[in-house]
């Protein structure tokens, strides 16, 4: 038997060579993972022109996946750096990259990077159509942004971040509600502009079944992007938000009718209390189809720190049902990050991740922070170091302060509540002064 797309697959009851890669990675039952790939609650990003890849799933009862954003600039525009950048972000276990470049050969980097990268790739094709076509993009035709995204898909992306939702409807509400921070997507803003200039509708949401053709070829995932996302907590979970929101959901089920994977993308700025409810209406309103979010960041007033703010309110929103974390660093607002700026919000983006699959109850979760307690306990450094998320770090941190006593550490010396648990158990003597 044959099959179009990971999901059509599922629903024939075929079994492919990613659904058992995940399968394994995940403890699941096969049979779990496709039915649950069958009603659209778990993906698994894989194009067909994606050789090397790596597949990982994302969705119900999986565990919490991140993504790294990278990618060239006009003012950063260094390939080189970029690809150490991928490299790192691999070894670091990212399980996903996004190519979010804006300027020049964006197709040479793109397919450098598809070609050595294991990890699921992503991109936002519209980013892509004004310098592909060195054109204004007023002037940029319905064709040309839909061979923009079929040269991506081509070319082996396994996800695009496509921003159907923002139809003429929701443009209108924009205009009617008092955002502080307007559209802060880039994707988003582009197409809001284009309509605006051209008085037409987003052409990805009126040639939406063009779209899915393209996915449908090569089994491209669609993750339909948040235009709307807020970009600071006053505009979180307002109308606008909302709108796009309620038409996110009905493309998905127009997705779904053509074995289209999908995945929904999601704020942004937000309150600490409103991202459990948030969670809950995306899952509903847009049928249990994974989600994937940015953040969220739980405060605007932390430029420097943003990796902080975005892990709060990612462990928060995980724990609460989202699927895939993209992470945030602490140039957030700032700058282009560079590699330590990357390597900073990889671990807080993945601490964030690992908290939620210990809410979750994801089969395993502990099993990690409960082999670390034990190394704890028996004052096993280098088992604490082999079990650091950031081993480097860890080990750095100890050798740069030297204990007097090696089952010790400078903040408690002989005073060590477990060197002298462990002494006493030991029937050994415990002498507190010198």
């Amino acid at each position: 038997m044959s099959y179009t797309t990971q999901m059509n697959a599922a629903r024939k009851g075929i079994v492919t060579g990613a659904m058992e890669t995940v399968a394994k990675k995940e403890n699941m039952p096969l049979e779990t993972l496709m039915g649950r790939m069958a009603e659209g609650t778990v993906v698994i990003p894989s194009n067909k022109n994606h050789v090397n890849i790596d597949p990982e799933g994302v969705g119900e009862g999986l565990r919490t996946k991140i993504n790294v954003n990278l990618g060239i600039s006009k003012d950063c525009c260094n390939l080189d750096v970029e690809m150490e950048k991928v490299r790192t972000a691999v070894e670091m276990k990212a399980e996903a990259i996004m190519d979010l470049s804006c300027f020049g050969k964006t197709q040479e980097f793109r397919n450098r990077v598809i070609a050595e990268c294991p990890a699921m790739i992503g991109t936002v094709p519209m980013y892509d159509a004004v310098g592909f076509y060195d054109k204004n993009l007023k002037d940029i035709t319905v064709d040309e942004f839909f061979k923009v995204v079929e040269r991506h898909a081509q070319d082996g992306v396994d996800f695009a971040t496509i921003h159907a939702g923002l139809n003429r409807i929701t443009a209108e509400k924009i205009k009617r509600n008092d955002r502080l921070t307007g559209i802060v997507s880039r994707g988003g803003s582009l197409l809001y502009t284009w309509m605006m200039l051209n008085d037409a509708e987003n052409p990805f949401y009126e040639n939406f079944d063009r779209l899915l053709e393209i996915c449908t070829k090569y089994d491209l995932t669609l993750s339909l992007g948040d235009g709307c996302r807020p970009g600071s907590i006053n505009d979180s979970t307002d109308a606008v938000q909302v709108e796009e929101l309620i038409t996110l959901g009905e493309l998905t089920k127009r997705a779904w009718e053509q074995d289209v994977q999908v995945m929904i993308e999601g704020p942004g700025h937000m309150a600490i209390d409103e991202i459990a409810g948030n969670m809950m209406m995306e899952k509903r309103l847009c049928h249990g189809a994974p989600f994937y979010v940015l953040g969220p960041l739980v405060t605007d007033v932390a430029p420097g720190y943003d990796h902080i703010t975005s892990a709060i309110g990612g462990a928060i929103a995980a724990a609460n049902g989202a699927d895939f974390l993209c992470y945030v660093t602490p140039a957030e607002h700032l700058r282009l990050p560079t590699l330590d700026d990357m390597k900073e919000g990889i671990i807080a983006t993945r601490i964030a991740a690992h908290a939620a699959d210990i809410a979750k109850k994801i089969p395993g979760a502990r099993n990690w922070d409960n082999a670390m307690s034990k190394a704890r306990a028996d004052l096993d450094w280098e088992a604490m170091f082999s079990l650091s998320m950031d081993p480097e770090k860890a080990r750095k941190y100890r050798e740069s302060s030297k204990p007097e006593f090696e089952d010790s550490c400078t903040m408690c010396g002989k005073m060590c509540a477990v060197r002298n648990m462990k002494r006493v158990h030991e029937g050994k003597d415990i002498q507190l002064n010198d």
